[in-house]
């Protein structure tokens, strides 16, 4: 895993879904607490493998479904959370996710990873990281952005040697 940083920004390359599958558990095992992250990229980059990593290394240690259909699926994580994941791909309109209760999904607790966050811009609440994924030759790159006090603590916790 190849990086550097700029400002709030983080640029990795990550060479396969081995790699992808350790950042994500490098940052669960380092995040406490309710937190924002947008996952982004074209399909097959790699966003739904990160969440997956980061869901078994915060706690959950069944199935994760893609949530494609359901747009959210949750899952119970370390410390009393949840983490809900959301996949955004086959929204409609920003206002769908407001009948299934998804407002209630952001609070001081629970971590919400957000696929094909674009999809409901102006529905969602600020993020604490958007993470960008990309095909690369070798492997994928991902730059990820602190967009909060909050993500840019985690960015340091993470990163930080």
């Amino acid at each position: 895993m190849n990086n550097h940083i700029e400002h709030n920004e983080l640029f990795l390359l990550l060479v396969d879904e081995v790699a992808q599958i350790a950042l994500a558990e490098k940052v669960a095992n380092r995040l406490n607490g309710a937190f924002i992250l947008l996952l982004s990229g074209d399909l097959g980059t790699g966003k739904t493998t990160f969440a997956r990593g980061f869901i078994h290394a915060s706690g959950f240690d069944g199935v994760v479904k893609s949530p494609t259909y359901t747009l959210v699926e949750p899952y119970p994580i370390s410390n009393q959370r949840n983490c809900y994941h959301f996949d955004l791909y086959r929204l409609g309109e920003p206002e769908e996710l407001e009948f299934i209760g998804a407002r209630d999904y952001f609070n001081e607790t629970d971590v919400c990873l957000i696929e094909w966050p674009e999809k409901a811009v102006g529905f969602l609440p600020p993020a604490d990281w958007k993470c960008e994924f990309a095909y690369n030759k070798a492997g994928r790159n991902i730059k990820i952005s602190a967009l909060s006090d909050k993500g840019k603590e985690l960015m340091l916790l993470v990163f930080s040697n």
